[in-house]
Order: C-alpha cells, then sequence, then structure tokens
C-alpha cells in the first residue's frame, strides 16, 4: 500500500481487518523458531542490552509497546496491538516523500525459559498487502547464569510485490537500517531504564 500522504488511522484499522481475513503469502509459516527455508534472504541481526532480570524486563515490555519500531522513518501500528498470535499489525514508513504500508500477522509468541535461557517475544508473517513474503522475529534473550541479555532479530524474505523486485537493492538497505535502529532503540530504552533506576537508589 502506497501513498503519498500518512494514511489516517481509520484507513488504517480497515486496511487491519481486511488483512486479518487473509492468508499468509509464504509457506514456512512458524519456521524462524526452527530452521529458515531455502530460497529466501537470510538476515540476523543481535546486540547485548545489558545484564540482570531489570534489563531483560525493560526490553521485553519495549517489545510489548512495539519500541523496537518507533524508529521515526518507520512505526508500527496501532502501537496498542496485543503481542498475541492472530494480531495483525500495519508497519507504516516513509522514504522519498512516499509512504509505505506493509501489514502481517503474529504467527507465534515466546515466553519461557530453554536450559538457562529465559526468552520473551514474538515473530510475524507477510499478508498480501506486503511488499515481501517472509517472517520476522523478535527475541530478548537472558542468560540466567552470566546474566547477558541480548536482543536478536532473525527474518528471512524474498520481494513479492513488483516495485521490491524492481527497488530490491534498495529495500536490502531499508531491511539492513531497519536492523541496526531497531536495535539501538531497544538498546537506548534500556540504558533509561538503569539511569532511572540509579537515580533512584
Amino acid at each position: 500500500m502506497l501513498s503519498l500522504r500518512r494514511p489516517s488511522d481509520e484507513i488504517l484499522r480497515r486496511e487491519i481487518a481486511a488483512q486479518a481475513k487473509l492468508p499468509f503469502t509464504y509457506h514456512a509459516v512458524g519456521a524462524t523458531a526452527s530452521n529458515p527455508p531455502t530460497g529466501y534472504v537470510l538476515d540476523h541481526a543481535r546486540v547485548r542490552l545489558g545484564s540482570g532480570e531489570a534489563i531483560f524486563r525493560a526490553a521485553a515490555e519495549a517489545l510489548r509497546n512495539w519500541e523496537q519500531f518507533q524508529l521515526g522513518w518507520v512505526a508500527a501500528e496501532p502501537r496498542e496491538t496485543p503481542l498475541a498470535a492472530g494480531s495483525v499489525i500495519a508497519v507504516v514508513a516513509r522514504a522519498f516523500g512516499v509512504w509505505s504500508v506493509n501489514f502481517a500477522r503474529i504467527v507465534y509468541t515466546v515466553d519461557d525459559q530453554v536450559g538457562r535461557v529465559r526468552r520473551f517475544g514474538f515473530a510475524y508473517g507477510t499478508l498480501p498487502d506486503h511488499i515481501e513474503a517472509g517472517e520476522e522475529r523478535f527475541l530478548i534473550e537472558w542468560d540466567t547464569v552470566d546474566g547477558s541479555v541480548h536482543y536478536d532479530i532473525l527474518a528471512f524474505s524474498r520481494p513479492r510485490h513488483l516495485l521490491a523486485k524492481l527497488g530490491y537493492p534498495l529495500i536490502r538497505r531499508w531491511q539492513r537500517r531497519f536492523g541496526r535502529d531497531s536495535a539501538a532503540a531497544v538498546l537506548r530504552i534500556v540504558r533509561a531504564h538503569e539511569a532511572a533506576a540509579l537515580e533512584q537508589q
């Protein structure tokens, strides 16, 4: 969905409702939880956020509020969308004076402990009104033994829309930029949380 103006909340709600009735645009639904399929471009970004349970909880809360998308040039709407399988989100971005909206549905959520690692996050997959086909997972991991907390993004994708195929080098630049900016946004949030905690001591 492309527009010269930012779509209104009403338009986004209407489109979300329409997209919610439609199937995913790829076959390997849920594959970010195991082995991403062949035939797709794989992206992986990982950053250490800090150490300890407080950092883990602050980062998990950031994901609940879709803060990893609030980057100025891109946003997830509506921000009150719950992290629950089946929820549909609109990713609104602006580049070169043009607004694009891509829709995705949450495939699964993560809130568990695997061995020494406590995990929180979710993955979403693309819907028909999305320029690409694939899935992306956002995960906060806390190693309860060494204390380290990481933000981990894993995605597999390939162009689906004609414009994405024609402008694929630019799309790849945006994808890599999103990984960097998203990691930086979550890192800023947990550092602000740490600073606030220190002030209260």
